[in-house]
This record gives structure tokens, C-alpha cells and sequence, in this order.
């Protein structure tokens, strides 16, 4: 068995990953606030895939990470306006039991795997036509 990662440990792993650009392509996040020794509230951004509708956009996304965090999933909710069945259109929280690759939520997952299926699930959805 291996050993478990206490939250803030795992949460400055992700965010050297964020600052450093060593995450996914298209895909941007870091503490809102360098203050928040919490490391609660992050920002993040998307950048619409290729082939898509949604291509060459640059969307804005806020996560926060609770104190149950990465036991729990972050909430997530953009901040761009975005048409997508996963998102709420009144406040542009992210139905996460939506998106295939974070649906069944465990603790090894990350806010880059969250970003990266929002990514697949913009080409999923409105792909261009012909491509």
C-alpha cells in the first residue's frame, strides 16, 4: 500500500507543475492569490482545441480546492462565457460526473486532468464538420 500524500504537499506538486508550464498543452493554472497559504482559490485557462468551435478561444476557469481536496473533487466554473452541456449557463459551474475521464473522482487525479477533459469534451461535442 502505498503511502498517502497530505493536501498541501500534493497541492504545491501542482502548482510547480502550473507555473513551471510543464502541464498539458493548451491548458494554464496557478494560485489566484500567492498570499493563500491555503492554496485554495486557482485560476486557470483553456485553450479551445483544435478542429473545434472553440479553436483559438482562450477560456478563463476559477477551482477551488477545499480542505477535503483531492479526496474530493475542486469545483470548477468558468468565468468566460462557454456553451457546453457539463456547464451550468447561470454560474458556470462544471458538471464534473460529465466529463469521461474525471466522472468516477479519485485521488490521483489533478486540476490538469480536469483542464485536459474539458479540452476533449469541447472537441467531443462541437467538432467542426468535415474534419
Amino acid at each position: 500500500m502505498s503511502a498517502k500524500v497530505p493536501r498541501n504537499f500534493r497541492l504545491l506538486e501542482e502548482l510547480e507543475k502550473g507555473e513551471k508550464g510543464l502541464g498539458a498543452d493548451g491548458c494554464s493554472y496557478g494560485l489566484t492569490d500567492g498570499e493563500d497559504v491555503m492554496m485554495s482559490n486557482w485560476s486557470a485557462a483553456i485553450l479551445g482545441p483544435p478542429h473545434s468551435v472553440h479553436e483559438n478561444r482562450i477560456y478563463n476557469l476559477q477551482i477551488h480546492c477545499s480542505a477535503s481536496y483531492p479526496d474530493e473533487p475542486p469545483i470548477v466554473k468558468f468565468t468566460s462565457k462557454i456553451n457546453l452541456p457539463s456547464v451550468n449557463q447561470q454560474n458556470g459551474r462544471v458538471d464534473l460526473s460529465k466529463l469521461a475521464r474525471v466522472a468516477q473522482w479519485n485521488r490521483d487525479y489533478t486540476m490538469e486532468k480536469i483542464l485536459v477533459a474539458l479540452r476533449e469534451y469541447c472537441l467531443t461535442y462541437f467538432p467542426l464538420f468535415g474534419v
